[in-house]
């Protein structure tokens, strides 16, 4: 799993040509009017035989998915459950989707489903489930393609989706899962940018609707039983990416999470999410971290590769709180197994464990680390660690800077033991070499107030605000929240109240801060 989220789209290839696009499309979420009564629903044969294997597969028990297709084939049609063994791959893809080792087993399967579909609609014309899964297996293709830069051939597949997914419809207008891979071909032609539009003129494909799109996604969800928990997720990124309504896109990742707790990948989406989009270092920090513990407790499938995942992305959120040691120990604990899942993950460890170490000013440490790194170094190298780890052999950090701030690190932990003079002496000898630093600031304000001296710790505080640049969110939130309390202790209500608001309002500060101001906000108001 990568450090940012994978595109799975079943229909269109016309997204995945604005794959990595980050500003276009609007800003608001498109209201839709009440829909009408719907007719009766079409069943697909052996429809709650291939849901149960959809199930299996959202939850990640690869392992279960054979025996299930098995007894699917027989009150399901063959063609179904050939499409539905390439899906499961896919989805075993997407856990580790740098890695190429399951690639010829998917291009097998996928080319499998899609001949035999395509004999189906040649022997049964009139069948619309002939005409469902031909589109169907395209779509599992497409989304394959574009993770490996296929692009052209992704469009093409495209094309094939959109006109099987039409004739299915034409046969048959009450096939409701049919209507999601349309609905998404309609909403992303309408808002790809110029580059697929052109790709789109050079294939010959009509334009989009953006609003009847999402509204047939979302008559889908709502009618279709095949599609619904594919239908979510990726109904999740049209949220996230276009509709500009992260909460939605959170409310849907989290109903996934709560129906599928055995899939790993669905709370490594919500890490990201929450430091992407959020900027929340503290909630991406809490969800590595319990993947962790779900992953040490196997409460989730493929738990190996999922804990190495989880601890590297936890490492990554405690160096952006500057709190290297626990880094340090989650990056020791995922090398202990020499992992081999995610791709790279090994080399990446060595990696960031090498600068993990130059940040505290260990450089012997550091060497040994990065040339681990490098002996360890995939042949695809998708966290370009090769260049990264040689930069970090020939360019050796500030030891200075290296010693101030593992004394600022060491001061922390010495107040989180109440060794206050311990603290005090590692965070003064740290702010003599780095006078400037926020966060040693704000540690060193806690010390101050810890023993009462106020006016110094207040004195601090405002240090740290006016290089509010260099301090991470939720370490800034929470000076502000901590100066707000001095200024309201002295009867400051007026710096109190300001300090409050924008300890409250803070992007990026931690949940816990914000809701801490806002209740001292609500109690000042009723003095």
């Amino acid at each position: 799993m990568t450090a940012r989220p994978r595109v799975r789209l079943l229909a269109t290839w016309i997204a995945l040509a604005s794959l990595g696009s980050t500003a276009f499309g609007g800003t608001q979420t498109i209201p839709l009017p009440p829909a009408a009564a719907d007719p009766p629903r079409y069943q697909l044969r052996g429809e709650d035989e291939l849901v149960r294997v959809y199930e299996f597969i959202l939850e990640a028990r690869f392992d279960q998915v054979e025996a299930e297709l098995r007894r699917a084939c027989g009150p399901a049609p063959p063609e179904a459950c050939h499409v539905l063994d390439a899906t499961a791959l896919w989805w075993r893809i997407l856990l580790d989707p740098e890695s190429r080792a399951l690639d010829p087993a998917f291009t097998a399967s996928v080319e499998r489903a899609i001949r035999t579909a395509a004999a189906w609609t040649e022997r049964e014309p009139q069948d619309p489930e002939a005409w469902f899964y031909l589109g169907g297996s395209y779509g599992a293709r497409v989304q394959w393609r574009v993770l490996r830069g296929e692009r052209l051939g992704a469009a093409r597949d495209g094309k094939e989706i959109k006109a099987a997914l039409e004739q299915a419809i034409a046969l048959e207008p009450r096939l409701a899962d049919a209507y999601f891979g349309l609905g998404m071909y309609k909403y992303y032609a309408d808002v790809a940018p110029a580059a697929a539009r052109v790709l789109r003129f050079l294939l010959l494909l009509p334009g989009g609707d953006r609003t009847e799109g999402l509204r047939e996604m979302l008559r889908a969800r709502r009618r279709g039983r095949l599609m619904q928990g594919e239908a979510d997720y990726q109904l999740h990124l049209i949220y996230l990416w276009y509709e500009r309504d992260t909460p939605r896109a959170l409310e849907l990742l989290r109903g996934l999470q709560t129906r599928y707790p055995g899939n790993p990948h669905f709370p490594v989406q919500l890490a990201h999410i929450r430091e992407t989009y959020e900027h929340d270092i503290t909630a991406s920090l809490e969800t590595w971290t319990g993947l962790v513990a779900a992953a040490r407790e196997h409460r989730v499938n493929n738990a190996p590769l999922a804990e190495v995942s989880a601890r590297l992305g936890a490492a990554r959120m405690l160096e952006a709180l500057h709190l290297t040691d626990d880094a340090i120990e989650h990056l020791q604990a995922a090398l202990a197994s020499s992992p081999r899942e995610p791709y790279g993950s090994l080399a990446l460890a060595h990696l960031r464990l090498g600068e993990a170490h130059d940040r505290l000013g260990a450089r012997a440490a550091a060497v040994s680390a990065y040339k681990a790194a490098l002996a360890a170094v995939p042949p695809l190298d998708p966290a370009d660690v090769r260049s990264r780890a040689t930069q970090g052999l020939r360019r050796a950090p500030d030891r200075k800077l290296g010693e101030a701030y593992r004394l600022s690190l060491e001061g922390w932990r010495r107040l989180e033991r109440n060794d206050l003079p311990g603290a005090s002496a590692a965070l003064e000898r740290a702010l003599d070499v780095m006078p400037d630093d926020p966060v040693s600031r704000y540690r060193y304000g806690r010390v101050l107030q810890a023993r009462r001296e106020d006016a110094d710790a207040l004195e601090q505080y405002t240090h740290a605000i006016a290089n509010a640049r260099a301090c991470p969110a939720p370490i800034l939130g929470n000076t502000y929240l901590e100066a707000a309390r001095l200024h309201e202790r002295v009867g400051d209500r007026e710096q109190a109240r300001s300090a409050y608001t924008v300890a409250a309002s803070l992007f990026g500060a931690a949940a816990s801060t914000r809701a801490a101001a806002a209740r001292a906000l609500e109690r000042l108001a009723t003095r």
